[in-house]
Parts: C-alpha cells; sequence; structure tokens
C-alpha cells in the first residue's frame, strides 16, 4: 500500500498551490470570514461546538477545520500531505483562529497523538484516499471520548457508479459499487478545483459502499445516530449538473442521492456512566 499512498501524497503536495489560488477554495473569501466550505445542513447536525474539542482527519489545508474553530470548537487537523499542513497553519496564524495541525497519515496517528476529542469529523471526498476502512473505525473510536461522536459529510457512494468523464451526457453505469483490495488507478487530469490547471499527477483510489463505511463503524464499537442522504453536492461531479440557486450543483429531479451525512456515538460503558 505504501507506493499507492506515496504517489497520492505527492499528488495532493502539487494540488496545495493550484487549490490556495483557486476560486472553488476563495481562500481570500475564507480570510475575510466570507467563505465557508462547510453544507449548511453540517451546521445543524453537528450542533454547537462551543468550548468542545474537535479532530478533523484528512483536513486538507483547514478551511473546514478552522471552520469550526471560528464557531468555538477547539480545533485539531490531521493530513498526511506535507503542504497542506504547512499551509493550514499559514491560515490559522493569518486568520488568528487557534489551531493545531499535524502531518501525519492517520493510519500511523496512534504512534504519535494521544488526545481525546469530544467530535471526530471529516468531510468532502476522503474515503477514497483509505484502502481500510475497517482500521479507519477503530481509529475514530480510538480518539473519541466516551459519549463523544463522529460524524461525516460525503459523497454517496451510489453516485460513483457512474460516468463522470467529461463526454458523459447521461447517467450510465460504468464502476462497481463494490470494494477491492486493489485501487483504481486515475489518470493526470485538470484539477477539481481549477479546471485550467492540468496535474501531472493521476491519483489511486478505493471504492467503498454504504454498507462498508457502516460496517467499519460499527465494527469498532459506535452506534449510529443517523444516516441520512442528500441530493446537492458541493463539487459538479458530472458534466450535466446545474448549479442551483443554494449555490450546489444538482441533477435534474433531484432523482438520485449525491452526499450521505452520518452521526454515530461512542456509548459509554456501564462504569463510566456510574
Amino acid at each position: 500500500m505504501d507506493k499507492y499512498l506515496e504517489y497520492n501524497k505527492a499528488a495532493w503536495n502539487e494540488s496545495i498551490p493550484i487549490h490556495e489560488k483557486s476560486a472553488f477554495y476563495d481562500v481570500a473569501g475564507f480570510k475575510a470570514g466570507k467563505k465557508m466550505m462547510l453544507m449548511p445542513f453540517e451546521l445543524d447536525e453537528v450542533g454547537d461546538v462551543r468550548g468542545k474539542s474537535l479532530l478533523h482527519l484528512q483536513c486538507h489545508f483547514g478551511m473546514d477545520t478552522l471552520t469550526w474553530g471560528r464557531r468555538g470548537a477547539k480545533v485539531t487537523g490531521v493530513d498526511f500531505s506535507e503542504d497542506a499542513i504547512s499551509l493550514a497553519r499559514k491560515l490559522s496564524k493569518e486568520t488568528g483562529i487557534k489551531g493545531e495541525f499535524i502531518c501525519s497519515d492517520i493510519y500511523e496517528l496512534q504512534e504519535t497523538h494521544q488526545n481525546k476529542y469530544d467530535i471526530v469529523y471529516t468531510s468532502g471526498g476522503v474515503l477514497c484516499w483509505l484502502p481500510d476502512l475497517n482500521k479507519w473505525g477503530k481509529i475514530i473510536a480510538h480518539f473519541l471520548k466516551p459519549g463523544g461522536f463522529f460524524y461525516i459529510m460525503e459523497g454517496h457512494p451510489f453516485m460513483m457508479v457512474f460516468d463522470n468523464s467529461k463526454t458523459a451526457t447521461q447517467l450510465n453505469v460504468a464502476n462497481s459499487y463494490f470494494h477491492r483490495t486493489a485501487p483504481t488507478r486515475w489518470e493526470p487530469d485538470s484539477d477539481y478545483a481549477d479546471p485550467a490547471a492540468i496535474t501531472s499527477y493521476g491519483s489511486y483510489e478505493w471504492t467503498h459502499s454504504l454498507g462498508d463505511i457502516i460496517n467499519g463503524l460499527i465494527g469498532a464499537g459506535l452506534k449510529i445516530e443517523f444516516l441520512h442522504e442528500h441530493t446537492a453536492i458541493f463539487y459538479k461531479v458530472f458534466p450535466f449538473m446545474t448549479r442551483g440557486k443554494d449555490g450546489f450543483w444538482h441533477l435534474e429531479g433531484d432523482k438520485l442521492p449525491l452526499v450521505f451525512s452520518l452521526k454515530a456515538v461512542k456509548v459509554k460503558t456501564s462504569r463510566e456512566k456510574s
């Protein structure tokens, strides 16, 4: 697996200057307090975070992390890209939003980081970079305090079975829904945040079904509190999508789930309750 993860890390390092300058991320707007990457329903589903400790796994360059910090959480972000973490620390300093940022593969985080958190959070295009969701679930459970919760907002895995190439004109099944040990190799293409920027790296990605995701969390001892499915998404997945008045991307008729959100709780033991 190391060769795939190292390749992907190099690809993400290459993307950082592209993303920092892109209209998609609008870093200047974020610094001015006008830009927020979170979906509106995330604020409602996560709830009040003031005074709570929050660990953001796969945080990229920290805009979501710092958004939760701006809302009063004590935030820690983790990402395996050195350049992403460097930019996250820079944003924290420039905005005055306190946050700790750790450069680590999340599979190795337990070796160097011992804190426990009220909330573990992750969102937006993260699971395809992980080869093993059973181990992922155990990592989440490890870092949660008893009674704490995990929250994820992510692209719906069912959406990903359809052809999303630049020439696609309708929904045609092109990819398997089910997980395989070997990743899918994607060739270099334009960057999602800036279509004019052509990258020199492709990617290696893993598919995970909704069952894989849920069972990875249940297997780690977490209790699923809710699973919600949504018809709008944060980026243009298919070339024939349209942008709604809400600012997010939709398919005609909102016929498919494009995003899911899930909350899972680390239940206190009888000893911890007493």
